[in-house]
């Protein structure tokens, strides 16, 4: 039996992605583990928001606050190929090991804040690319339990911004 293709392959072929022309927020945690996975930390930058809409946290003041630490309003996101794709987005999808990618692209298409999951899943995945019967989230292998987890390991992660390495010899 051939196994069946994922729905993030199928998702590449039928639509701009959540790997593609989207801006990765990076935790020092992330940086860590993904440096871990590939040996190297020359995968990301800080720039700014090339979206106003990353700047608008109403819902969670802690966000802007602690990512937004630099004074010229930059933070730190992967690196993007030249045609906007993710450093890491390969012909097969992520190349990172699912455990080395950014928290905030494992809680993908859960929508959250400090507080907690957001109980309406993120627009953007092509849920018409679902088998009929098939649902988002279980098709994902994803679960509120396991993505409320990562939200707080990221928001534990946020006050490392502080003390971050690549933060301070840049201030």
């Amino acid at each position: 039996m051939q196994p069946t293709e994922s729905l993030c392959a199928r998702c590449a072929r039928h639509t701009t992605t959540c790997c593609q022309k989207t801006e990765i927020y990076l935790t020092p945690g992330d940086v860590d583990r993904i440096a871990g996975a590939v040996g190297e930390r020359d995968f990301y930058e800080f720039r700014a928001p090339a979206d106003p809409i990353y700047m608008q946290q109403d819902d969670d003041p802690i966000w802007p606050r602690l990512v937004y630490k630099k004074p010229d309003g930059t933070r730190r996101v992967l690196k993007q190929q030249a045609n906007g794709d993710c450093v890491f987005l390969g012909p097969q999808g992520c190349r990172l090991p699912a455990e080395s990618r950014p928290l905030i692209c494992r809680l993908y298409p859960f929508d959250f804040n400090e507080r907690g999951i957001v109980p309406v899943l993120a627009r953007g995945c092509p849920v018409e690319l679902l088998a009929p019967g098939e649902s988002l989230l279980k098709t994902l292998e994803m679960n509120y339990n396991d993505a409320d987890a990562l939200r707080r390991q990221l928001y534990a992660e946020l006050p490392l911004e502080l003390t971050a390495d690549d933060y301070r010899a840049d201030v």
